[in-house]
Parts: C-alpha cells; structure tokens; sequence
C-alpha cells in the first residue's frame, strides 16, 4: 500500500525536522537514498557518466549534492543550471571535482546533445514538488534534450504539478522517480504518472497525517480477496451475472468473462445480447458463442436487446457487472434500471456508464434509494499492518 500526500501536508511534515535538525540534514537524509539509487542504477561509479539538471530549489540541492558524493566515487559529473543554483549542493559538486555548465551562457545545442549521449544517467534537479504552471524556456530545452530511458527524476519529474498530476506543456519524461518522505499525488494521478517510471521511496522520517488516498499494490489486493477454503462451494465462492457483449463488441465479453473467472468467481453467468435464430426459435448471439468457446465453464445466457424479463430470469446471482460491449441505448438503460430494482451489489462500466448517467439525471434518488446501498462490506479477510513508508 503506498500513501500518498498533498504538498501542503509534506510541508507541515518537514517544518519541525527542519527546526529541530543541523542545517542540511533533512536534504542530506533525502540526497542519501538518492545517491544508493544511483548507483545501483549504475552498477559500477567510477568511470560512470552523470549528467545533474539543476534548478534552484531543494530538489536541485539533492541532485547537486547526489552529483558531488558520485564525483567523489569516481564519476564524471556535469551539471546544467538555467539559472541559480543551490549553493551547498554546487560548491559539494565542485569540490568534488564535478563542472558547472551555465547559466550564462548555457551550452549550445550540440553541446548539450554531447553532454547527453555520452551520458549514462541524467539526474532531473530542475523543479521540485513546488512547480506548478509548465517549464520556463530554459528548462523546457534541457528537458527536451534529456534522454527518457537514462533519466531519473528527483522527487517528481520537472514539470509535472506535484499535487494534480497535471502537465502543462513540456515536461520531464523519466525511467524511474526517487521520491522522498511520501509518494505525492501527481506521481499516480494523470497524466503525470505517464512521466515517472517506476517509482522508488525514500525514507527521510516524516511523520504524515493518515492519508486520504492510497496506491493499491499487488500484495494488497490479493490481500482483499477472500481465500477460498476446503468447504468452498461455488456458491459460497459468490455467483456473478455479468451483461456483457454484443454481435457488434463481442470481444468485450470474452474478456470481461475472462478478468471475472481470474477474479475468484465460483459460478459465472454471462447474459449477452443475441439474435433472433430462426433454427430454434430462441436468442443467440456471436458474443455468447464465443464466451463459450474460450471459457467454457461459464454459463451463457442469450436475450433479446432490452428483455429484462430473461436477464433476471437467468438465474441465481449474488453480485452484478454490466457495461463492457454494450452500445449504450434505451436497450442497457432498460437492463441496467431493472439491476438498480434488485438488491444485489452491481459494477457498471463502459457502456453502461451514460445509461447510468440518463437514470441518474432522471432521478437523482435512483442510487441512494436503490436497496442494499451503502457502505461497501468489509472483506472476509483483511490486509496485512502496513509498514512504514
């Protein structure tokens, strides 16, 4: 489970380290995790190629700093400022050996383009967790130029609004994101989750408020579902009535059904859309037969577009889904206000989103007078204590 924060409360959460702590020390806890990313990154410092994009705030003071402990181990650091710099982190970087590019005059264009092929990572310095409004001029050219695949963003990539996610205009694209005291909202939020990679916390002893929102992870969603035991049934597993598919999206069912049986579902039952056989007088449709065929321990049910009748009539259900490969119409709207009268829980998606949309305008009261809502049940099995981030 990953935690996420606000700016405002990783503010609060730094203001009385940073009063109880020497000068620095916060930002050398934060440029310690960054520098053992690096080079594990690396695999071997000495003789590595960094390149530091670095801003004037603290996040450029991390990547200066992280610069100047891998010029220590041998590498060979340059650090691009489009203006001020953090005065610490440059003078760590140039006592350590490392060279100042900038800010007057920047390099060239081919310099810079040098700078980066022969680079082996690119540290992204140049806006911290406090950017917002889009890179200015400078920034958005040495952005431009650092290579995704080498690139590693410091905190957050630069131009990516650390609280919304939001992008506005060039930004930062990295392989990887080291972050510091807690994941922010814009590294999971789009479309700035687009520009992070894969995204690495860093402890530096934050004490947070508990958050608002959280990453789901793997382990944790296994952890919700419940695990079946010797005595299982598949009805004590849970039936699920998915409606699903049609002639026109029959591929929609197939993997909707697909995702349901994966899920843990005992008993699946598709109802699908089909089409009048002449043959045996009855519905049948291409995206049942095809269900069928890939997941053949599903039961399918045919019906004629809009038959709530036979929908409900398919049999025994604990739990509804409706939505993928459906062409939204009067049809679903029929279907899907004959499943908000039932009171089973439902999930609807695709396109039973606007028909939902339509009943909801009709009536806002449909949802909250609908039976069996309500806060969602507790899991029969409940995730394990969290550590700390």
């Amino acid at each position: 489970m990953r935690n996420v924060h606000t700016v405002t409360q990783v503010r609060d959460a730094e203001a009385p380290l940073l009063a109880s702590l020497p000068p620095g020390a916060l930002m050398q806890r934060a440029v310690y995790g960054l520098v053992a990313y690096a080079a594990r990154r690396l695999g071997r410092v000495g003789g590595a190629r960094v390149v530091v994009l670095a801003g004037g705030g603290d996040n450029g003071g991390d990547a200066l700093w992280a610069g100047a402990r891998l010029a220590a181990r041998g590498a060979r650091v340059d650090a691009i400022a489009p203006g001020r710099t953090h005065p610490e982190g440059t003078a760590a970087l140039l006592a350590a050996g490392g060279e100042l590019h900038g800010p007057d005059p920047l390099p060239d264009d081919d310099a810079l383009r040098a700078l980066f092929d022969r680079a082996d990572l690119v540290l992204d310095g140049l806006l911290g967790i406090g950017g917002q409004g889009g890179l200015r001029t400078a920034h958005a050219r040495l952005a431009s130029f650092a290579p995704m695949e080498r690139t590693v963003a410091v905190d957050v990539p630069s131009g990516v609004d650390a609280d919304t996610g939001a992008v506005a205009g060039p930004a930062v694209r990295a392989s990887a994101t080291v972050t510091f005291g807690t994941h922010k909202r814009g590294l999971w939020l789009m479309p700035g989750a687009a520009h992070t990679g894969p995204v690495e916390l860093v402890d530096i002893g934050l004490e947070l408020p508990e958050p608002d929102l959280r990453a789901l992870e793997d382990p944790d969603v296994a952890a919700l579902l419940p695990v079946p035991e010797l005595s299982s049934s598949k009805y004590r597993r849970g039936v699920l009535g998915l409606v699903a598919g049609s002639d026109a999206y029959p591929g929609a069912a197939v993997l909707a059904a697909g995702g349901a049986l994966r899920g843990g579902a005992g008993y699946l039952r598709l109802i699908t859309e089909g089409h009048h056989d002449e043959a045996t007088g009855r519905p049948r449709g291409r995206a049942g037969d095809l269900v069928a065929q890939a997941h053949p321990e599903a039961v399918v049910t045919a019906i004629a577009a809009g038959d709530t009748a036979a929908m409900l009539a398919a049999g025994r259900v604990q739990a509804w889904a409706i939505g993928p490969g459906l062409p939204p119409g009067p049809a679903v709207r029929e279907l899907l206000g004959a499943l908000l009268g039932t009171d089973q829980p439902i999930v609807v998606d695709a396109g039973g989103l606007d028909p939902l949309a339509e009943i909801v305008a009709a009536d806002p009261r449909a949802l909250p007078a609908r039976p069996g809502a309500g806060p969602a049940r507790r899991p029969r099995q409940q995730p394990p204590p969290r550590s700390r981030a």
